[in-house]
């Protein structure tokens, strides 16, 4: 099928993540930056010219497009979604993508800062790519590969199904996403104007891994109220919320319940941010776990801490504030068993494993699911991410490209 067929994946990501689109956490506006409209409008533009229907890219940097349905089948519609933006954890500015053609298997020195080093030691799964291309950074930026080898599969995978009107399937929608990693992908999204029944994100990781499962997740603020008094004159008089706020974070487990003490299916308390003075300061928690029920039990331990806490301290209060995040995708999944099973078909198909895991972390999925849209995820390749050290192989990508072309072809056969 792919025999005649120039694959534009590689090409395609490295154009994309040349286009700075990181999401901005401090920002009010949606989308957070501004600069996420260029890659939008880009790719509205690109869907254009390869002959897509009903493109738009709105006003909150979204992308819709169609692929019209080949098949006289009535069936559901599909649509495949990966986010456009970038994550704050690491400059996504001036990214000078670099193709490593026929991997040799030894380190990989970044040119512009040598101190960065991607190893076989470090990441084991670059000896799968030895004799093959992958792509990284240069060693001062992030590379964007999550999620822009999703946006670059799904483009070379539209691209592919037009020009091969032959092959049979149902109506297919394109999605493209903003501030999905800052947790707001799907703030502004018009599920009307989408028109998907079911559908796939593209934003993961190792070829052949699939994701039906994501932690549930809330945040808590804990906001410590102190006295204050001039430090000139503050004996038997101030109570300094900073030092509270530090004597709750050392009072958290330090072999359990933390993001570097655990793995698999185990949650986690984690705070994320101290902000505040002497008088008073916010401390922000992320809370994590598989099974929702657990968040609350995580919550009552983070209580009970703050709580024991401020009894030391005389005159000193707080407040304890608790807000959903998003949910476990598997519990909408586990209503559409079909979901998977035509992937894992799909994946067979084209002698692939199918390696199910669950995500420590959330996506726009998650969200989806819960908004009526179920979604499960797709692997890119893409490693090391939100690092300078992020890479991707290029065929990884073709394979996920490959994928999808098989997994409409099984929905229209099974449906």
């Amino acid at each position: 099928m792919f025999e005649k067929y120039s694959s534009s994946v590689a090409e395609r990501l490295m154009r994309y993540v040349q286009i700075d689109t990181q999401s901005d956490p401090h920002s009010n506006e949606s989308p957070s930056s501004a600069k996420q409209k260029d890659l939008a409008q880009l790719l509205a533009k690109e869907l254009n010219e390869i002959g897509a229907a009903s493109v738009e890219a709105d006003e909150y940097g979204y992308v819709y497009a169609t692929i019209p349905a080949t098949s006289k089948k009535q069936m559901p519609v599909i649509c495949f979604c990966s986010h456009i933006d970038t994550a704050p954890d690491c400059s996504g500015t001036h990214v000078k993508p670099i193709l490593h053609q026929q991997f040799d298997g030894l380190d990989i020195v970044l040119p512009d800062d040598e101190s960065q080093v991607i190893s076989v030691n470090q990441y084991p799964y670059l000896k799968e790519q030895i004799g093959k291309d992958i792509i990284t950074a240069s060693g001062k930026t992030l590379l964007g590969a999550d999620d822009k080898a999703g946006v670059a599969i799904i483009m070379d995978f539209a691209t592919f199904l037009l020009q091969n009107p032959q092959i049979q399937h149902g109506t297919i929608k394109i999605l493209f996403t903003p501030d999905e990693e800052i947790g707001m992908g799907t703030a502004n999204l018009n599920l009307q104007k989408l028109g998907a029944d079911f559908a796939y994100t593209l934003d993961g990781g190792k070829s052949g891994t699939f994701e039906d499962e994501t932690f549930s997740a809330d945040g808590v603020s804990i906001t410590i109220n102190g006295v204050i008094a001039h430090p000139g004159d503050a004996k038997g008089k101030m109570v300094n919320a900073l030092k509270i706020a530090a004597d709750i974070i050392a009072q958290l487990p330090k072999n359990k319940l933390s993001p570097e003490s655990t793995e698999k299916r185990d949650g986690f308390i984690h705070p994320l941010r101290i902000d505040g003075l002497a008088e008073k300061t916010t401390i922000d928690f992320l809370i994590r776990d598989f099974e929702t029920a657990k968040l609350l039990e995580h919550e009552s331990v983070l209580q009970q801490i703050a709580t024991n806490v401020i009894a030391k301290y005389l005159g000193a209060s707080f407040s304890f504030k608790v807000s959903e995040q998003y949910r476990n995708m598997k519990e909408i999944l586990n209503q559409f068993p079909f979901v998977i099973d035509y992937a894992k078909e799909a994946y067979e198909r084209i002698g692939l494993p199918f390696i199910k895991e669950p995500i420590r972390g959330g996506t726009d999925g998650s969200r989806l699911s819960f908004m009526g849209l179920p979604c499960a995820n797709i692997f890119t390749g893409m490693q090391a991410i939100h690092s300078k050290h992020e890479w991707v192989g290029v065929a990884d990508m073709e394979k996920a490209v490959e994928t999808l072309v098989e997994l409409v072809l099984v929905w229209e056969e099974k449906y």
